[in-house]
């Protein structure tokens, strides 16, 4: 199948999944459409067991020529990054920077230390012989939360715009981290050697750090150009050069793209690049980027729900699974408390922020393509499933209930000054 065509293929799925969710369900889009997509993987695959052959090698055919990984990590997570950033008030994100950091960078690496001990535990008792390193691994797959549905979910919410900017800023973050500690984590996995704190420190410094001045350098080159031309026409072209110029530019050098990008979207949001755009410039590249990321968005959650006729679930791996569902949200849970008890122990208010910074922990389409970039060693097969579980989990379960619990805490109407 050609490009084209695989590209007409998923988006007439999407639109008619999305059609079918406004019918029948009237869910948020995305997770809609993930809902009906996974009821078309789960049809194929019983039509396979009925009869052999009727579709489900199919679509596994079609996911591979897709390639998840790829295709995401190398080339839509530029735009969704890039379209979330632009979102977020650059003001507010500032004045909770030390939150942001301390969430991204301490909530991160406890998440994935405090996930891989549990998980190491429930392997051994299960009866699965998995080295501690391939924990860390599957551990770094699922740290991360995912901005592409976290960032979207915050515009339907209508949190206070301080506890927006701590939830979006930190979602935009901490993938780049995660990845930083899943390619270290596998390298070691794989060559059964050990990991040193300045190894993982140079990659930190390398990847974030350097994704960072990627992402302003690049941001400063596209306001500087913004400035020059008054064609609202010239700054939309503009902003799709810089979303995938840094992108492509920090991966090239060893850098974290996701972490460079997101760097040019926060500074094509703040105010000085805003007021340098036309009025006219200023609608067009809100308008359209929104469109990307709704388009963007609507693919990726067909593409993850397809991607169950791809996997085996044996009894054991299922047992895992399940066990693994609470635990992810237990972790997330603690790892959002002790990275940021020095700044809310003595705050009660602050609850609130812990849990639905805790609820609105989702995995999504990072996590799902690091594990099926996984290598096709023994264990790769149980850590994607066990991955793939937890994705599906968080989106539909806590996606469909971060409202009521957001609501318990920030009713309607309420100001950020009565909670922030």
């Amino acid at each position: 199948m050609t490009s084209l065509g695989l590209f007409a293929l998923v988006i007439g799925l999407a639109s008619l999944f999305a059609l079918l969710n406004e019918r029948l369900l009237r869910l948020p889009l995305t997770i809609g459409i993930l809902v009906f997509s996974l009821l078309a993987a789960a049809l194929l695959l019983l039509a396979e067991a009925v009869l052999p052959g009727s579709g489900a090698a199919q679509a596994r055919a079609l996911l591979a020529q897709i390639d998840l990984p790829h295709t995401l990590l190398d080339g839509a997570l530029a735009f969704l990054l890039f379209a979330g950033a632009q979102t977020v008030d650059v003001r507010a994100l500032w004045g909770r920077r030390y939150s942001v950091l301390a969430l991204a960078v301490l909530g991160t690496l406890l998440a994935v230390l405090l996930f891989a001990g549990g998980i190491w535990g429930v392997f051994g008792l299960l009866g699965f012989s998995i080295s501690f390193p391939w924990c860390v691994v599957l551990g770094a797959i699922l740290a991360p939360t995912d901005p592409v549905s976290v960032v979207g979910m915050l515009r339907r919410l209508g949190l206070p715009g301080p506890i927006q900017a701590l939830f979006a800023g930190e979602s935009l973050l901490n993938d780049g981290v995660g990845v930083v500690i899943f390619t270290v984590a596998l390298s070691v996995a794989i060559d059964g050697g050990s990991a040193h704190a300045t190894r993982l420190a140079e990659a930190f410094v390398w990847e974030v750090g350097g994704g960072m001045l990627v992402g302003l350098a690049g941001g400063g080159l596209a306001l500087a150009a913004l400035r020059a031309v008054r064609d609202h026409h010239v700054e939309l072209l503009i902003s799709l050069a810089l979303a995938s110029g840094v992108y492509s530019g920090a991966a090239a050098w060893g850098m974290s793209g996701p972490i460079a990008v997101v760097a040019a979207g926060l500074m094509l949001g703040a105010p000085v690049a805003q007021a340098a755009l036309t009025p006219q410039g200023r609608v067009d590249l809100a308008g359209f980027w929104s469109h990307v990321d709704e388009v963007l968005n609507a693919l990726l959650f067909v593409i993850i729900g397809l991607q169950l006729v791809a996997l085996s679930f044996a009894l054991p791996v299922v047992a895992a699974a399940c066990i693994a569902l609470p635990l992810a949200v237990l972790v997330r849970g603690a790892s959002v408390l002790l990275a940021t008890l020095p700044l809310y122990v003595l705050r009660r208010e602050r609850l609130g922020v812990l849990a639905v910074l805790t609820g609105g922990g989702l995995r999504g389409g990072i996590s799902l393509a690091l594990a099926l970039s996984l290598p096709a060693e023994p264990e790769r097969e149980l850590l994607l499933c066990v991955s793939y579980s937890v994705v599906v989990f968080t989106i539909l379960v806590q996606g469909m209930t971060i409202q009521p619990l957001v609501r318990k805490f920030y009713p309607v109407g309420q100001t950020g000054a009565e909670k922030g």
